[in-house]
């Protein structure tokens, strides 16, 4: 009776209209009408603008200085939001009167350079220099500062003040003692009481060797951003504890360095500390620190400017002047407030119409729907396909069988004798089905419901030679979507050689592996002669393709951190296949093709217990199955299979893993007997390991990884290491770099 409704509802699907093609919506608006909304590639949104009539008081103007390449963007108002730089030489040895105060009031107010402006998040990224304390010679020290203001006053209203959760004070250098002040001059002891910032480094006979990209102390100290309230900071300068020696000629380290910078925007380099200037010239414009901005009320260019309660009128010059909009107050002040657009609405919320509707339709990840998604103003709509009924949002749509589907399957039942005929074929095939399925313990695996069992009709859509993405001695591999998500069916070659109890039970093991770092197995297809095996698909494909796929001209980096976390984690799942399940799960074929890696580049180990489910008896066999690069010479030489055949397979992997070469099994061309024969010389091998790591700064953790692979490729298979062993190695050398 299947087939007439299956004709029924392609017969229904074909009656469908179909959609009409939607056009791309206009751009949304930034800026005031008639008012440029870019300076070069930086969006300049309104209350920003450049030209007249364009901002929303002076504090917002933008000068686009239009013969730079790029252009560049400046804040015009330099009466309360300006930076000032100065240099000063100081005498032979350093200073030695207190304090010691840069006229800098021959110097010009200059307007702050612009990154970027988020209006979401209320903030401008701007640049600000790295004020610098440097030994020019055995007889001059110079000193390069900058005072950063962005409020006129502490208690004047000001639109702007510098993020006090997202900059941070970072000095760089030997003996560094960076400080927040009020103007530019430096004294020992501080004489600014309202200095309450200071970042300091380890002093120059207890300094250890700087490790790159920490920042806690040793050659670079960080700390977070303070003023004398919680509210704003109305103006810094970054100066220093001066000193009264010269280090020119002591360590060659000239110079220290101190800068208000976003937090996480720097990364330690020990290079940083070496050279005359090299920091200050590594960054020529300055670094990015952060300035929140808000509507002040109150303030004579906005009216009264604080949110209204709900049903009240807004005042006059409310600045929220998209009707999709709504008013967010400031934290901290109740006098200060931002504009969003409302949900579902995207733009800018400080423009009439700004926020206009968006397409959720175009983006199911954020607004998830399981049958028709038609857009509407305000929100979506998601109503089941034809033919199901339920929640489309909710993803919960089922099957209705439709009257007339009920009409067609009695009028069918009347054909007569083409129907018996099929229904003989069909009562043969159903049977043939049932047979299957009960011979490759469907029923223990019902009652077990630990995995989803797909009908083979379910499959079909799958299974197709276009959707073959992996064929080898096992058989075929196919992605595709079962329902929503998507998955990897394989479908082996060999057939018959498991039966009821033994391959349920293979298949129950499987399924209680959830490790984050093995390929999880989501359900198989019992209704074949040779069960098919569905499991989750991992996006980035194998460590092989992206380690060897040189046909592809977007080579992927491998840092060694990535590369250790990836040998790390693929170790744990082997060690927890080894020792950590209620039976113990030999993979018997490990290596760069078995090992998946998600968008994450996580790693997860595919076709584990393959061989074992088409080949089980006991440990030993008289079919070795699995790629001889990479197999374990006992092994292959006996048929024991062991734990430790895998911890070959493993130290074969890692020698891939580090040198980017493929592993191959010939007396000519042998990685593994290249690394060997480099480390019973005890040479460094450095022409072996990949030339994106192979830098002197790090051979120390490269040596560690050839001898943890040489001790698992030991031929004496008692002395090669546990899984677990490897694992925690592993891990650990990953921690190592990180302190």
């Amino acid at each position: 009776m299947a087939p007439p409704l299956a004709l029924l509802l392609l017969l229904a699907a074909a009656t469908g209209v179909p959609a009409a093609a939607q056009q791309p919506p206009p751009p949304l608006p930034m800026a005031r009408p008639g008012c440029r909304d870019k300076c070069g590639n930086i969006s300049i949104p309104y209350p920003f603008g450049i030209g007249p009539g364009c901002f929303i008081a002076d504090q917002f103007q933008v000068f686009c200085n239009d013969s730079a390449s790029p252009p560049r963007a400046f804040l015009v108002n330099t009466s309360g939001t300006y930076q000032q730089n100065s240099e000063s030489s100081l005498v032979p040895g350093g200073v030695t009167k207190y304090p010691f105060v840069i006229d800098w009031s021959a110097n010009p107010r200059e307007p702050i350079e612009l990154m970027d402006i988020s209006l979401a998040r209320g903030e401008v990224r701007a640049y600000g220099a790295v004020s610098s304390y440097c030994t020019k010679s055995s007889t001059s020290q110079v000193v390069k500062l900058q005072l950063t203001v962005v409020s006129p006053s502490k208690t004047s209203n000001w639109p702007f003040t510098t993020s006090m959760e997202r900059n941070a004070l970072v000095g760089v250098g030997v003996s560094v003692e960076a400080r927040l002040a009020t103007r530019m001059y430096m004294d020992w002891p501080s004489s600014d009481s309202w200095l309450y910032t200071t970042c300091t480094s380890d002093a120059s006979d207890n300094f250890r060797k700087p490790i790159n990209g920490s920042c806690t102390g040793n050659g670079c100290c960080q700390v977070p951003f303070a003023g004398n309230s919680i509210f704003e900071v109305p103006l810094f300068a970054v100066s220093f504890k001066p000193e009264n020696k010269t280090r020119w000629d002591s360590d060659k380290l000239p110079c220290l360095y101190g800068m208000v910078v976003e937090n996480g925007f720097y990364n330690f380099s020990s290079l940083d500390l070496s050279g005359y200037e090299v920091l200050s010239k590594k960054f020529p414009r300055g670094v990015p620190f952060v300035i929140d901005f808000a509507i002040i009320a109150d303030d004579g260019y906005t009216g009264n400017g604080s949110c209204p309660a709900e049903g009240q009128k807004a005042p006059p010059g409310y600045a929220c002047a998209s009707s999709n909009s709504f008013c967010a107050n400031n934290t901290y002040d109740s006098e200060r407030y931002l504009c969003h657009c409302k949900e579902y609405y995207e733009g800018n919320p400080y423009v009439t119409n700004g926020c206009q509707d968006i397409d959720e339709c175009k983006n199911p990840d954020l607004y998830p729907c399981h049958g028709n998604c038609k857009n509407r103003i305000g929100g979506y709509d998601c109503p089941c396909k034809r033919g199901m009924k339920g929640d489309g949002k909710a993803g919960t749509c089922k099957e209705i069988f439709p009257l007339v589907a009920q009409v067609i399957v009695g009028a069918v039942c009347a054909i007569g004798f083409v129907v018996v005929i099929f229904l003989i074929i069909l009562l043969k095939e159903r049977r043939k089905t049932r047979d299957f399925y009960k011979k490759n313990g469907g029923p223990i695996l019902e009652k077990a419901k630990l995995i989803k069992l797909y009908r083979k009709k379910n499959l079909k859509k799958v299974l197709l030679d276009s959707n073959i993405i992996g064929q080898g001695f096992f058989g075929e591999v196919y992605k595709g979507f079962l329902g929503n998500e998507q998955v990897a069916i394989k479908k082996p070659k060999i057939s018959g050689v498991l039966e009821n109890e033994q391959f349920a039970n293979e298949v129950i093991i499987q399924s209680q592996v959830t490790h984050k770092n093995i390929v999880r197995l989501i359900g198989c297809c019992l209704e074949v002669d040779t069960p098919m095996l569905v499991y989750e698909f991992i996006p980035k494909g194998s460590l092989h393709d992206i380690l060897h796929d040189h046909n592809n001209n977007n080579k992927i980096a491998l840092s060694l951190d990535l590369r250790i976390s990836i040998a790390a984690q693929s170790a744990d799942g082997l060690a927890y296949m080894h020792s950590k399940t209620n039976t113990e799960i030999l993979h018997g074929d490990v290596k760069p093709a078995n090992i998946l890696l998600d968008d994450n580049f996580s790693p997860k180990i595919a076709d584990f217990g393959l061989s074992r489910l088409l080949v089980r008896d006991t440990k030993h066999t008289e079919l070795v199955i699995g790629d001889i690069n990479y197999m374990d010479p006992t092994y292959q030489k006996e048929g024991l299979l062991t734990e430790k055949s895998d911890v070959y397979s493993f130290g074969v992997v890692l020698l891939e893993l580090i040198s980017r070469r493929k592993a191959v099994h010939s007396d000519t061309n042998n990685l593994l007997n290249s690394f060997r024969e480099a480390h019973e010389k005890d040479m460094e091998g450095i022409e072996l390991f990949d030339e994106e790591i192979a830098v002197t700064e790090d051979l120390g953790i490269l040596k560690s990884l050839v001898e943890l692979a040489m001790e698992c490729l030991n031929l004496q298979v008692d002395e090669r290491p546990t899984m677990t062993e490897v694992a925690e190695r592993l891990f650990l050398m990953g921690r190592s770099r990180q302190q």
